[in-house]
């Protein structure tokens, strides 16, 4: 039976999402094994074997480069059929190490969740990250990309090769979880109680890594321009700049309808309470933050930029400029006086429905 090994720059990457793929070939009867730096216990049941790599998320750390050895080493000493690699400094490693070990009948696919160059962002930083692509591109069987805006510019810049190049839209939701019914009304209405929010109160919520390219700063800013007592603003997740958001809450006189929530085990009870979902970011790989809004019906304000406009259709919610906090104040208006059909999933983003297709490009490779 075939050998999967799956590389990821750390082990939170694969708890999140991957653990499907690994039951769902385990069950097949393929051999799945993990490549990460570190490991987490929730992975020793889903995977045959797991590779502890040294490898770094600073994509300048040269000690990423020292891994190359262990790499060969460990996929020569599993007999893997098939590598694949997801975030861009285990992918970049990973293939580099392989390079040549293709020649003798290994495949590697790559999955981009979103490429380090994009539209909007410096033109030099860009250049470099284009240029190590496709370099890259060269030692690279299956090129998985996951929004528009990637696969175009993929064809654009000529990551790999047309037969090389595979659209798929993310890597899978469980609707079962997501589902519009898996969130008790009664969870919904504790956590506006635990908010302290009258029936009244409109609450937008959104969930992200507190780091600069999500732009917490443009959602407090937007808030402190609505002039309206009612409307809240809730942030699940944690991160460098929690700190700092606070503080700019505190300045804008906001504080008291900011709400700093931490990392949050009930996120669609916290998205159901919500009027909308709010998503402010430069960029997103394919945001699933806003995918799972829509799996439970809550509509979407999102930033007009890479991986959110794929999501954001016209039937889900608004879509504004990216940086452009009238216009966002504008649409937290909007929506607070005259709200939003409930959203809508696409049923393509159903994980039973990226297994399949998985199944379907590694027996392509084989």
């Amino acid at each position: 039976m075939p050998r999967l090994l799956i590389a990821t720059t750390v082990p939170v990457t694969i708890r999140a999402f991957l653990l499907p793929y690994a039951d769902f070939f385990r069950e097949k009867g393929w051999t799945v094994g993990a490549m990460t730096n570190g490991t987490v216990p929730e992975l020793a049941g889903h995977f045959d074997e797991i590779i502890d790599v040294s490898w770094s998320r600073n994509p300048l750390d040269p000690a990423n480069l020292r891994e190359c050895a262990r790499i060969r080493e460990a996929v020569g000493r599993g007999s893997y059929d098939i590598v694949h690699v997801h975030t861009p400094v285990a992918a970049f490693v990973t293939r580099l190490a392989l390079r040549r070990a293709r020649a003798s009948g290994l495949k590697v696919a790559y999955t981009a969740h979103g490429f380090h160059f994009h539209r909007g962002g410096g033109r030099a930083r860009n250049l470099a990250f284009r240029t190590l692509e496709r370099m890259a591109g060269q030692w690279t069987d299956k090129l998985i990309v996951i929004n528009s805006d990637d696969l175009e510019d993929a064809k654009k810049f000529h990551v790999v090769g047309d037969s090389a190049l595979c659209y798929m839209p993310g890597i899978g939701l469980d609707f079962s979880k997501y589902g519009a019914d898996a969130a008790d009304p009664g969870e919904a209405e504790r956590i506006r109680a635990e908010l302290g929010l009258a029936p009244e109160d409109v609450l937008y919520t959104m969930i992200a890594e507190f780091n600069p390219g999500k732009r917490h700063k443009d959602a407090i800013e937007a808030l402190s321009l609505c002039k309206r007592t009612d409307i809240h603003m809730a942030f699940a997740g944690d991160g460098p700049l929690l700190h700092d958001m606070k503080e700019l809450a505190k300045s804008l006189c906001v504080a008291k309808r900011v709400h700093f929530l931490g990392f949050r085990s009930d996120i669609p009870g916290l998205v159901r309470a919500s009027r909308a979902t709010v998503l402010t970011s430069e960029r997103e790989g394919l945001a699933r933050s806003l995918m799972e809004s829509a799996c439970l019906g809550t509509p979407i304000i999102g930033a007009d930029a890479r991986g959110i406009r794929d999501v954001v259709l016209p039937d889900r919610g608004i879509l504004y400029p990216v940086g452009d906090t009238l216009a966002l104040r504008d649409a937290l208006l909007r929506v607070a006086s005259d709200p939003l059909p409930p959203a809508k999933p696409d049923p393509e983003w159903r994980i039973e429905n990226l297994l399949t297709r998985h199944e379907a490009l590694y027996r392509e490779l084989l």
